[in-house]
């Protein structure tokens, strides 16, 4: 029998309209029939609608981790409310009786399972998928229009920065956004993030000095991808194979969506790994039109620390399933690693869980840093890449938290060293350390994330969440 919890049917509603409307179909008697299939691995049902024809949402858990929703509707969310009203039918003890599955969606099945079948062929003792045949004459035109876009957007910077920062007007703003939509046709879609980026630096108003400031960081920004980019793009029109670069970043900033049959044929993947989240955070990024889903994770074997990135367009956010937290050890046939540095973006395509333990608790720890100086070292490494994350996490060890005449937050580590605590995002977490026992603030692992501070030039930090002897405790979900 299949176990399935309403908890579980939330976490797969792609927005909470979505699981009211689910119930609602329940509750208004629309299901007309509920069915499963006679191994139980289906279920399938038919739904009154709007129309004269019921709809036909089925949900198949022939792979039981990566169940396939199905549905009639016109709907464009995945799942809809018909799949989650049968699902929620299902878990609330409705009547199921055992029935053929229909021709078509049985068909759909099989083709399904024969793609499954071919997927694990490939991925089999590391036997990388067939690579994609790629239009080298398209991809020479794209690569000949980014470096235009490159000289365009090159021109743009150099006469705002020419003019100076104090004449720009609202001529020169829209000049900005125009310049935006342009980014577009020449297919540099990181040209057009910074660029919005600057425009809501050099439109937001208030203190003249501070924003002067974050626009010159945001001009250094681009220049850099600009210099980047365009030594990039000329070294790959010489490359006959026109190949990828799978150490940097620059392919993502120059607008590249990496596929999973690219990392794997480059080697980025890992094979059985086991990942505990640490963190957790949603936010609306205005400069990409988009909300991200960020979760940062440590990965059991190394204490390597990645993250997962969901981006939802504005256009397309409530078709689209946000994430969540995840709170148990979760298990992956294989790990997918993006190119960077620290805090390397990660996905996979199934996974099952398990609760954690004090040894996973144990091992988290034993990861953690216990030189601020060297962990400083490495993150300013980082952040003297333009291109790079100006916000790295790291796990550190600390001896204590420590409080100054002024009421400031410090964290100590064993030699000494000291690292200011204060709130970089929008969510507070400094001040809620004050309400944890001494015993989460002694000798415990804390996941950090830094920022470098052009007013003072100095580097702070934010606790995240805080791992003792005993449990994970996030400040951040």
């Amino acid at each position: 029998m299949i176990e399935i919890s309403e908890t579980w049917i939330d976490s797969q509603a792609p927005n909470s309209a979505a699981i009211k409307n689910g119930n609602d179909l329940i509750k208004k008697g629309k299901f007309t029939t509920l069915h499963h299939s006679g191994d139980q691995q289906v279920l399938f049902g038919t739904c009154a609608g709007s129309g004269k024809t019921p709809y036909a949402p089925s949900v198949d858990f022939v792979i039981p981790d990566k169940p396939v929703m199905r549905c009639s509707c016109p709907s464009r969310q995945i799942p809809c409310k018909h799949v989650l009203g049968l699902l929620y039918a299902y878990a609330q003890g409705k009547l199921f009786s055992t029935a053929a599955v229909p021709d078509e969606l049985a068909a759909k099945r099989e083709n399904a399972e024969k793609r499954e079948e071919k997927k694990a062929k490939e991925t089999a003792d590391g036997v990388a998928a067939k690579p994609k045949k790629v239009n080298k004459s398209a991809l020479k035109k794209k690569v000949t229009a980014q470096l235009e876009g490159l000289d365009v957007l090159e021109k743009l910077t150099h006469s705002l920065i020419r003019r100076g920062l104090g004449t720009l007007d609202t001529k020169e703003l829209k000049v900005i956004q125009d310049h935006v939509k342009q980014m577009g046709s020449f297919y540099l879609n990181g040209a057009q993030i910074q660029l919005r980026k600057l425009h809501m630096i050099l439109s937001a108003g208030g203190n003249p000095e501070l924003t002067y400031t974050y626009a010159a960081e945001q001009f250094a920004i681009i220049h850099a991808f600009i210099k980047k980019g365009r030594a990039h793009l000329n070294a790959k029109l010489q490359d006959t194979e026109l190949a990828l670069d799978y150490e940097s970043t620059i392919e993502e900033w120059l607008g590249h969506a990496w596929q999973l049959s690219e990392l794997r044929e480059a080697g980025l993947v890992s094979p059985e790994t086991e990942l505990i989240q640490l963190s957790f955070l949603s936010y609306d990024d205005s400069s990409r039109q988009e909300f991200v889903d960020c979760g940062y994770w440590i990965q059991k074997d190394s204490g390597e620390l990645h993250c997962t990135l969901q981006y939802r367009p504005y256009k397309a956010a409530k078709l689209m399933r946000e994430e969540d937290s995840c709170f148990d050890v979760v298990h992956v046939p294989a790990l997918y690693r993006y190119p960077g540095d620290m805090n390397r973006r990660v996905r996979y395509e199934s996974f099952n869980t398990r609760p954690v333990e004090e040894q996973d608790i144990a091992r988290i720890r034993q990861y953690a840093a216990h030189s601020y100086a060297e962990a400083i070292k490495k993150v300013k490494n980082q952040l003297k890449n333009p291109l790079g994350d100006p916000n790295p996490v790291m796990l550190l060890h600390v001896e204590q938290v420590l409080v100054d005449e002024e009421g400031r937050l410090f964290i100590s580590d064993s030699n000494g060293e000291t690292l200011g605590l204060q709130d970089l995002l929008d969510d507070s977490t400094v001040n809620l350390l004050k309400y944890l026992p001494d015993d989460s603030l002694k000798d415990v692992s804390m996941l950090v994330m830094f920022d470098h501070q052009t007013q003072t030039g100095q580097l702070q930090s934010q606790p995240l969440s805080i791992v003792n002897k005993h449990e994970i405790i996030r400040l951040l979900y």
